[in-house]
């Protein structure tokens, strides 16, 4: 069976976290080389004025040439602050807002120093949520010749544009001022459908 390498994403876009849920061989390689302007470092929720855009400030910038594995956080500015009260600010009224704030809430307060470990603790914590099987972390770069390339499919840039990924719909907090918002962070999905997500994962349709 062959190996599908992913990229490791802070609180991922939905989509992403399909391939998760139907992946039985996902692998992370945490040796690649940083790539700026993508998810690994940042992710998109829905405000009632739109979309908004959620960063880890990275000490060094993005530009810094180094493996994945070795990027540090930046906490010259109070960025956890900052996205929680945004988090908080877009769905303390969605349903299930109690039932997943109290995690994320402590979580913010942590102060990670790699970005990579910051989003191996989201990933596992995401598993525990949705029931899916935690990609490998041990694919090493000379065998991704091998593999089927899946990192960055999803990008900032055109995360909402790609009409093969099969949209899952479900109501969410703002859809009546800004519509419908596909492929959004996976916290609008749990916010909005809690333990339910599990099964809106499932039985959605997926293709590359």
């Amino acid at each position: 069976m062959s190996i599908e390498i992913i990229e490791i994403q802070y609180f991922p876009t939905i989509n992403y976290s399909k391939i998760l849920f139907f992946g039985t061989n996902n692998g992370i390689i945490l040796s690649e080389e940083y790539r700026k302007m993508s998810f690994r470092n940042r992710c998109v929720v829905a405000g009632s004025n739109g979309l908004i855009h959620l960063s880890v400030p990275l000490e060094k910038g993005r530009t810094q040439k180094i493996p994945t594995a070795e990027v540090r956080i930046s906490y010259s500015q109070d960025w956890q602050q900052q996205h929680w009260r945004t988090i908080v600010s877009c769905y303390n009224r969605s349903p299930f807002f109690e039932f997943y704030a109290p995690w994320l809430e402590d979580f913010f307060r942590k102060k990670h120093e790699y970005l990579a470990d910051m989003n191996q603790e989201i990933l596992e914590w995401l598993a525990r949520q949705l029931k899916i099987l935690l990609p490998a972390k041990t694919v090493r770069p000379e065998d991704a010749a091998h593999a089927i390339d899946r990192r960055d499919y999803f990008l900032p840039k055109n995360f909402q544009q790609d009409d093969r990924k099969g949209d899952i719909f479900y109501t969410q907090v703002f859809a009546d001022r800004i519509g419908f918002q596909p492929n959004l962070s996976i916290l609008d999905l749990l916010f909005c459908e809690g333990p339910a997500s599990s099964g809106l994962l499932q039985g959605s349709k997926f293709s590359f």
